[in-house]
């Protein structure tokens, strides 16, 4: 299994790296990741360059209600087929990066849901399942935040989802990682909120993907976020929230008020 990060350069470029204990090298080329580039620079301490999320500039397709426990604690049914959102890559920040919480007067109740994501690697349209799990590049950790009183509120849920940094991705991707059985955990402060397993998923990975691109082409470097296990809750500022996946490690943001 590889680790791969994305970091911000001293010029403001966002380079690759495959990390390597608490260090990374920088590695080439844009496709590095599927490709597998070559090192082209020296050793960097992880602690001395700021983690960039994947998902940059692609879109960024999530699922709500992806586990049964997760559906009872909204009171609501579990979907018939997978319930797709869209989050904008305006909300993407990185390890280590700030979540900033609305006025009050917008949102009163900010939610946390620690999510397994995936990094598409192949184009797909109207792929097989088959042909879906082989065109997934690599896993990361996704926290999925939520602005509850404004989905329960509206119904439609972009809004509730999309504010800026409103979607911490990272802290990089892990490669040749079997994602059908993970567990997937978040910890507010260091207490334990949600803790849960991939393989309990209403619809396993290889179908959201089938679903998905039956009518939206997936496209390199898009990510797909697969739901969220039980225990969601409120985030207020000056938290610290970790999401975790296992193989992956863990994605660390503090939360303040705007």
């Amino acid at each position: 299994m590889t680790q791969i990060a994305r970091f911000l350069g001293q010029d403001g470029e966002i380079l690759e790296g495959v990390v390597e204990g608490d260090g990374l090298f920088e590695i080439s080329g844009l496709d590095s990741m599927l490709r597998g580039g070559r090192r082209v620079g020296k050793r960097l301490e992880l602690s001395s360059v700021q983690l960039m999320p994947w998902g940059t500039g692609r879109k960024i397709v999530a699922i709500g209600k992806n586990y049964l426990d997760h559906a009872k604690e909204l009171s609501s049914e579990v979907p018939k087929e997978p319930l797709i959102f869209m989050k904008p890559p305006s909300g993407l920040i990185g390890h280590g990066q700030v979540i900033v919480l609305p006025p009050s007067s917008v949102s009163k109740e900010v939610h946390h849901e620690a999510e397994l994501a995936v990094v598409i690697g192949k184009r797909l349209r109207r792929a097989s399942e088959a042909e879906c799990a082989k065109a997934i590049a690599g896993v990361t950790c996704l926290n999925d935040v939520t602005a509850r009183d404004i989905q329960k509120a509206e119904g439609q849920w972009t809004r509730a989802k999309g504010f800026d940094t409103f979607c911490p991705v990272g802290p990089w991707v892990s490669v040749g990682l079997d994602w059908s059985d993970l567990r997937v955990q978040c910890r507010v402060n260091g207490a334990v909120k949600q803790d849960g397993r991939s393989k309990d998923q209403v619809f396993p990975l290889p179908r959201l993907l089938a679903f998905i691109c039956g009518g939206m082409t997936l496209e390199p470097g898009d990510v797909v976020s697969t739901g969220t296990p039980a225990g969601v809750g409120p985030l207020r500022a000056g938290d610290m929230v970790e999401i975790e996946v296992e193989g992956v490690g863990v994605l660390r943001n503090e939360v303040r008020a705007e």
